[in-house]
């Protein structure tokens, strides 16, 4: 895809997606205002909102044709991503102060309300998701869907990979270990999204065993490009301190087979999945020049 063209389509996109989320949010509240906005705070942060983009365009990608089906799944998967970073910055994790280039949300509404901020999040993208179950409209598809987003943020997924990785703090990992961390922490969420948006379009069992390959695939290359961004980027370019893995004695890809391989592991990892891509029978050279700058990304 032309580039001038891309980075046109991924601005639209990223602010569209952020609008949506807002949109989302909760009314009309008083007495529980101040977690509301820590919500807030926390979602509207900016970032690159690609869960979201991935759910849409693999929709788009499998047929489906119904905005609104899907961007309830939309706004509550890019909540449960964002509850993971505020509890991931918190004291007893990461004990980061900044994030996407500002104070995070435990530093600025407190510990305590950082918190039930992550804890707010995750229970409201469930919510979120079932916003329009009454109508039955696509119930059994929408239902699908739902499964996929707790299972990919459970302890089969995303909370399952973090739990390995916090226990393992300060251990030196084998290929094995460093790989589950990878595909249940990142690569969880990541396969949700495509996993879910082929689900809403209708797919059936394999092409949706085939998104979620190229998810796993996508999940890997972009935390190992994580580990690399680490020690080679700055705090001002990354938008959140850097060396943070050293410091917090965390054993990365990089830290086990160095940089070299890192960066191999990368182009290997996302060739497989573009290779996923460019075999479906319907082509989205967006999504496929979504996957191709991840490889390049430095933030």
């Amino acid at each position: 895809m032309d580039k001038e063209a891309f980075n046109r389509q991924l601005k639209e996109e990223t602010e569209w997606i952020g609008k949506i989320t807002r949109e989302f949010m909760p009314k009309d509240i008083v007495y529980q205002k101040t977690i509301v906005d820590a919500m807030e705070y926390s979602l509207m942060a900016g970032g690159k909102r690609l869960r979201p983009m991935i759910m849409w365009e693999t929709y788009k990608m499998a047929g489906g044709s119904e905005e609104s089906l899907v961007l309830p799944f939309m706004a509550a998967i890019e909540m449960i991503h964002t509850y993971s970073l505020v509890h991931d910055d918190l004291p007893a994790m990461d004990n980061d102060e900044y994030r996407r280039g500002r104070k995070t949300t435990h530093i600025v509404y407190g510990e305590d309300m950082g918190i039930l901020a992550g804890d707010a999040l995750l229970n409201y993208a469930f919510e979120t998701a079932m916003s329009d179950f009454e109508d039955g409209h696509k119930i059994l598809l929408k239902a699908k869907a739902l499964k996929i987003l707790a299972q990919k943020a459970g302890i089969y997924g995303m909370v399952g990979g973090q739990v390995v990785d916090v226990e393992k703090t300060g251990e030196a990992l084998n290929e094995e270990e460093l790989s589950f961390i990878y595909s249940l922490k990142t690569g969880a969420l990541i396969e949700a999204a495509f996993m879910a948006g082929a689900v809403l379009a209708g797919a059936d069992s394999g092409t949706v065993a085939e998104f979620e390959k190229a998810g796993h695939y996508i999940g890997m290359s972009f935390q190992i490009q994580d580990d690399i961004l680490d020690i080679t980027s700055t705090a001002e370019e990354l938008g959140k301190p850097v060396h943070s893995d050293e410091r917090n004695e965390k054993s990365t890809y990089v830290s086990v087979y160095g940089m070299d391989k890192a960066v191999q592991a990368v182009r290997d990892y996302s060739e497989r999945a573009l290779g996923i891509l460019d075999n479906m029978p319907v082509k989205n050279e967006f999504l496929y020049t979504l996957v191709e700058m991840l490889i390049k990304r430095k933030k």
